[in-house]
């Protein structure tokens, strides 16, 4: 692709690629890494739910995909800054979880704690609400995989005390 020439299926490094037969360039897809934040306050978690695509009205943990440019801590910093008007400090990571139901493409999550240091959580054109929720008192409406399985993570963290 990088000279033009039409892409072929080929099998190589056992498993079938897409090569130029031209120039020989091997497109090698990569998963899209986002992070997010678990903040929690009085043993709530907070969840945003969303505004717009994919997943439109469904809750999700402060998160967005990292830039090319900033580390994953830095783009959980900023995705929940820009979701929820909260500026936080990523702390430890919780957790890395794959997910592949996402129509823009197969990634990661890199889930980190974080704690708040100042701003005003207040709904942004990317969430049409921000609500701390208890471990029984999750919605049923949860986007995506990753997601769903880092809020089964916390709320078993909290049923065995941790």
């Amino acid at each position: 692709m990088v000279c033009g020439g039409k892409m072929t299926t080929v099998f190589l490094e056992q498993r079938e690629r897409e090569q130029c037969p031209e120039c020989g360039w091997i497109f090698y897809p990569h998963l899209k890494v986002g992070a997010g934040a678990l903040i929690e306050r009085n043993g709530a978690v907070l969840l945003v739910r969303r505004a717009i695509e994919p997943w439109k009205g469904m809750w999700y943990l402060p998160a967005g995909y990292v830039e090319a440019d900033e580390t994953p801590k830095a783009a959980a910093e900023r995705e929940t800054r820009e979701e929820t008007g909260l500026i936080i400090k990523a702390r430890n990571l919780q957790d890395v979880y794959y997910f592949e139901d996402d129509p823009r493409g197969n990634g990661l999550l890199i889930l980190f704690s974080a704690e708040i240091c100042g701003g005003v959580l207040s709904c942004t054109a990317e969430a049409s609400a921000c609500s701390y929720f208890l471990p029984a008192e999750l919605p049923a409406e949860i986007a995506g995989q990753a997601h769903q399985r880092a809020l089964a993570d916390w709320v078993d963290r909290k049923k065995h005390g941790l």
